[in-house]
């Protein structure tokens, strides 16, 4: 049988009062903050800090310009492409090597900026896709996967280009089954691959003409 306090809340033997259950969660919450921001600070500390000392200085070819930069050993390409000289064309996607977003071309073939470090692409050409254009002209490749509306949502679509890029000056006609096979490593969650690859195939045609 249940009894009453004096204020009016039950005191069930089985339960906990109202009061009392929002004055324990309080606490856990509390607790739980409080050794959320222990595990932060530790992280933090655990951390390496850069000074310039530490930093490399490194020349890359980028789209036939020589940049000059200076370099945390740890920074990716995509993060140096990106936000480092504002070559915001090449995306951040799974950041893993999964997704293909990111592709660009290292001496002519599809790499993934995600993977690599920039200090690894010293003394290498790399093309992002601002690169494969002239001026505001589109390039060949680029030019095919808009007549061939081989995008939807578009985000996957600089990667899927500079893959289709590598793709064509490693095979000037590739079959469909090598069209494919090319493309592998790049996802495109709306499905438009049908469409990407006509536009593949359309691109070799121009670049053949």
């Amino acid at each position: 049988m249940s009894k009453k306090s004096t204020d009016g809340n039950c005191e069930c033997g089985r339960g906990v009062t109202r009061r009392g259950f929002l004055s324990a969660a309080g606490a856990s919450t509390a607790l739980f903050a409080a050794g959320a921001r222990f595990q932060i600070n530790e992280v933090q500390a655990a951390s390496p800090e850069f000074t310039t000392e530490d930093m490399s200085k490194i020349t890359l070819d980028i789209n036939g310009q020589r940049k000059r930069l200076l370099v945390e050993p740890r920074w990716t390409l995509l993060f140096v492409l990106r936000d480092r000289l504002g070559l915001t064309g090449t995306k951040v996607g799974c950041e893993r090597g999964e997704c293909g977003a990111c592709t660009v071309l290292v001496n002519d073939e599809p790499r993934y900026a995600c993977m690599l470090l920039a200090v690894e692409a010293v003394g290498k050409k790399i093309v992002t896709l601002e690169g494969l254009m002239n001026k505001e002209q589109l390039g060949t490749t680029q030019q095919a996967f808009l007549e061939q509306d081989a995008y939807q949502c578009g985000y996957c679509t600089p990667g899927q280009i500079m893959a289709a890029e590598g793709l064509l000056r490693a095979n000037p006609n590739p079959t469909l089954d090598e069209i494919a096979r090319g493309m592998s490593g790049n996802l495109c969650r709306c499905g438009a691959y049908t469409h990407i690859f006509e536009a593949v195939k359309a691109a070799a045609v121009n670049k053949r003409s």
